[in-house]
């Protein structure tokens, strides 16, 4: 016999309790008083038996029995959310809700975004630019990009690119100050530095590129530093100096020759962008067209620029 379920009323209130570990930011997210929410986590205690949440004086701690069932209750409200996107649009059309880091967002899937807006005028794309993982079951994100190490918990991932730096100046820059031959002819350029919170590190810094071409006596401490990598790549695009730059990141203004590669010099990185959802999302059609889409629009290796 199919077991009788608690109210959806009561798992909600558990489930959002458990995501913030507090009764009173639960209340607030579900707009109900933190008093209804207790009395929600009562009705589910009482049902199963056993109790979800162990309190004390620091606050809130899931027992044995609500951390058992808590990834299931988090990817059941996923599924109905993607149910009731289906429901709502058949998945055909209707909002996609993207979450992609401000960099990526502005300097690869931006300039490309069109394309698929014409393949696919029945869907409208929102994309959220943001450093934070995206919460699906709360924030009704679709699907997010993430840069990283690709190993993403209770999601569908997919790597999309991988990602290396390269050198790169302005025409005018190389045109004044070069041509640049060698790492050698680096010595009195100013050197733009990247200090985007990307925690990789085998992402080289000018440091480490500097002592891998046997540099180290140029000063890389010296010149602006951006805590973004589209700032960096604008700044380089502006001829405020030679920056090392995410491949990705810089295609579209090598392509358009806004930036040069100087010299022949590239280094693979350990992070790449991963197209990262929830499985049940991957049931709609807008989010497997829009996944497909990303996919046809990552350039093969034989397809990249040649060094100026």
């Amino acid at each position: 016999m199919r077991r009788h379920l608690p109210p959806l009323n009561a798992l909600r209130a558990v489930e959002a309790a458990a995501r913030h570990m507090s009764i009173s930011l639960a209340a607030n997210e579900l707009n109900v008083t933190p008093a209804a929410i207790s009395h929600q986590i009562r009705l589910l205690e009482d049902h199963i038996g056993l109790p979800v949440f162990v309190r004390s004086g620091r606050g809130l701690a899931l027992s044995d029995a609500g951390a058992a069932g808590l990834r299931d209750l988090r990817e059941a409200f996923a599924r109905l959310s993607a149910a009731m996107d289906a429901i709502d649009s058949l998945g055909e059309a209707g909002i996609l809700s993207v979450s992609v880091a401000p960099s990526f967002a502005a300097k690869w899937l931006l300039p490309r975004l069109g394309s698929f807006q014409r393949t696919h005028p029945e869907i409208d794309v929102h994309v959220s630019a943001s450093m934070q993982l995206a919460d699906f079951a709360k924030d009704g994100v679709d699907l997010a990009i993430r840069y990283g190490g690709g190993t993403y918990t209770d999601v569908v991932v997919k790597k999309l690119l991988q990602e290396s730096v390269i050198p790169v100046c302005s025409p005018e820059f190389l045109a004044t100050h070069g041509p640049l031959r060698s790492a050698d002819n680096l010595v009195g350029l100013t050197l733009l530095h990247d200090d985007s919170p990307d925690n990789d590190p085998s992402c080289p810094t000018w440091e480490m590129w500097l002592r891998a071409a046997s540099m180290p006596q140029i000063d890389a401490t010296r010149g602006p530093r951006f805590n973004q990598s589209s700032l960096v790549i604008e700044a380089a695009v502006l001829g405020r100096g030679v920056a090392l730059a995410k491949t990705a990141l810089a295609a579209q203004d090598l392509r358009s020759r806004r930036l040069v590669q100087p010299l022949p010099s590239s280094m693979t990185v350990d992070f790449a962008y991963y197209i990262v959802a929830p499985r049940a999302k991957l049931n709609l059609p807008k989010v497997s067209h829009f996944i497909a889409w990303l996919e046809s629009q990552v350039v093969p290796d034989e397809q990249q620029l040649e060094v100026a």
